[in-house]
């Protein structure tokens, strides 16, 4: 795929391997930059390629450690900026803090606006991002966002499955839209599971609205965190009959205990997209599965630079 000299795509130390795999798809080269760190601590980015006039992508999600990857993005993002790049967006497969939007108690922080925020001041002229938890999350920027969704991977990868009795669940009342969209993309039927969260770890599944006997069970979201809404909806699911148990997941954050219960939980396959690269415990657990969003990105990225529409991705079956 040819592209002209004026795309360059530059990637952070949080997921290279996806920056390269986007580069391959688009025929480019991967942008020269060097990070370092000073023996205190603090991050030094040089841009090694000319980038004056150019259209500039800086590849990066603020996965763990959060503040660290997040500190080099927006350091990032200034030093393109001073370098005189005529517009430079921030891939964001993964957005963390996206789920601490909105104030639920008193005295406490919107730090997903914060941090849309600090991306504007640092100089980013829009965002693509990929599932931000929460749609209304592109009003906190005053920057364009383009909004892609794992969906477009996830859905073909089950349809080709070609699961027989298929019936998609709902792990959460707030999840219900996802799953309906996933059912229709698949033609399965639908059910809900309605749980009560105990903390921020431990949540109980209450009851199922729907039956699943004699079914093969897809639940989908956007995030695996500690796993506990997924895994005790996968064991409510089983003892109302469910035949086999299929997670189709965005992002793995797989936070602590998230590996532990997803190794015993009766989940028969887990399948999440690269926009957090694996850890060595996560490889180590057979059942998950990781798909590739480079081509969706690489193809929203070709897009953006030719003035193109992205929303016409979404009628695609590229994917």
């Amino acid at each position: 795929m040819f592209l002209n000299d004026n795309l360059k795509i530059f990637s952070g130390s949080s997921n290279p391997s996806l920056a390269i795999e986007v580069c391959k798809y688009l025929g480019l080269p991967i942008g020269g930059s060097k990070i370092s760190t000073f023996p205190d601590g603090e991050k030094l980015i040089r841009i090694e390629d000319d980038v004056r006039g150019r259209d500039c992508f800086v590849v990066q999600s603020t996965c763990r450690p959060q503040d660290e990857h997040l500190m080099e993005l927006l350091i990032y993002l200034d030093c393109l900026r001073r370098a005189s790049a005529k517009r430079i967006t921030a891939v964001m497969p993964y957005f963390g803090y996206a789920r601490q939007d909105r104030k639920d108690e008193g005295r406490v922080p919107i730090t997903a606006k914060l941090v849309a925020n600090l991306i504007t001041t640092a100089g980013a002229d829009r965002v693509l991002a990929i599932d931000l938890h929460a749609h209304q999350l592109q009003g906190f920027f005053d920057i364009p966002v383009d909004h892609l969704t794992g969906e477009l991977v996830l859905s073909r990868y089950f349809r080709d499955k070609k699961i027989p009795d298929l019936s998609v669940v709902s792990p959460d009342v707030g999840n219900l839209k996802t799953a309906a969209r996933y059912a229709g993309h698949l033609n399965g039927d639908l059910a809900i599971v309605h749980k009560k969260r105990i903390s921020g770890s431990q949540v109980q599944a209450g009851e199922l609205i729907g039956s699943v006997e004699g079914c093969n069970v897809l639940m989908c979201d956007d995030i695996i965190a500690t796993a506990g809404t997924i895994c005790t909806a996968a064991e409510l699911v089983k003892e109302r009959g469910a035949k086999k148990v299929y997670v189709g997941v965005t992002h793995g954050v797989f936070a602590p205990p998230a590996l532990e219960r997803l190794a015993k939980a009766p989940i028969d396959e887990i399948v999440v997209t690269n926009t957090i690269p694996l850890t060595e415990e996560a490889k180590q657990i057979k059942k998950i599965k990781v798909l590739s969003v480079a081509v969706m990105l690489g193809e929203a990225i070709k897009r953006i630079h030719r003035d193109e529409s992205i929303s016409a991705l979404f009628g695609q079956e590229a994917y």
